[in-house]
């Protein structure tokens, strides 16, 4: 399994409170999807002058802050498959995926509890 990037997200209706945190420890916004799986769901990857990310997704029926790690893949099935064998459940039922022109994703969780945002970025170059 070819992993590219692996780093906190942070799922949240107060997004904007914290990413003007990050901002202030240094962050930057990188770039922002919206409007994704179709709801007013919005997502912002920020990265600091050491090479650290964080993503931030604001989603209003959070009724709590939720803090995930985000894994991005090369490959969505295969890594799909290896978490379900370790025990992980999609947390939207079996086989649910939010697809968009840009990257294909689910959130997982882990038999302990634990999760992991699997992401593949639709590529147009290796």
């Amino acid at each position: 399994m070819h992993i590219t990037t692996f780093n906190p997200m942070i799922l949240s209706k107060n997004a904007d409170e914290i990413i003007k945190l990050f901002e202030a420890l240094g962050f930057e916004r990188l770039h922002k999807v919206d409007n994704i799986d179709g709801k007013d769901i919005s997502s912002v990857r920020m990265k600091d002058a050491n090479g650290f990310c964080v993503d931030v997704a604001r989603v209003e029926s959070m009724e709590r802050d939720m803090t995930t790690m985000r894994m991005n893949v090369r490959d969505f099935d295969e890594a799909y498959a290896f978490l379900k064998a370790h025990g992980f459940k999609n947390a939207r039922g079996e086989d649910h995926t939010v697809e968009s022109k840009s990257a294909r994703s689910c959130l997982m969780f882990s038999p302990s509890g634990f999760s992991i945002q699997l992401t593949q970025h639709i590529r147009n170059h290796d």
